[in-house]
């Protein structure tokens, strides 16, 4: 959850939303990802979006059931369904989002055997999120 605050941070620093995200297969990290939809100026290019597509390009399959998807704000229902279709193993996520994360909306959007993790780092996630929100409202 570490690296995914390093790549929150990167986000943050170019004024993007700071969402980090980090796969990891076989204590091995083989991809990292922030917010770049700002940069694209596409609503698709959330910070796991980016890492999912970096996965699997790196596995040479669309699979991740044997990986990690660490991500230190709580995924939308778009990376949830990106999050399920890859069959990812396990996600663990830091700061939970109540306003606009999946749990909220589609709380069955995961596949069934993705094992989930909350609250991993949760401040400090939580804070990188509220620090760069009140930043924009100065």
């Amino acid at each position: 959850m570490k690296q995914a605050l390093l790549e929150a941070q990167k986000a943050g620093d170019r004024g993007e939303v700071p969402v980090g995200a980090v796969v990891v297969c076989k204590d091995r990290v083989i991809a990292r990802a922030h917010n770049l939809t700002e940069t694209l100026t596409d609503v698709t290019a959330h910070a796991e979006m980016q890492a999912i597509t970096a996965a699997a390009s790196t596995l040479g399959g669309k699979y991740l059931n044997e990986c990690t998807l660490y991500v230190t704000v709580e995924p939308c229902v778009m990376c949830a369904g990106a999050i399920a279709w890859a069959q990812t193993g396990r996600l663990v996520f830091g700061a939970e989002d109540e306003k606009r994360g999946y749990q909220r909306y589609a709380p069955h959007a995961l596949h069934p055997k993705t094992v989930v993790v909350k609250g991993v780092l949760g401040d400090e996630c939580a804070a990188l999120m509220k620090n760069f929100f009140a930043g924009k409202r100065r």
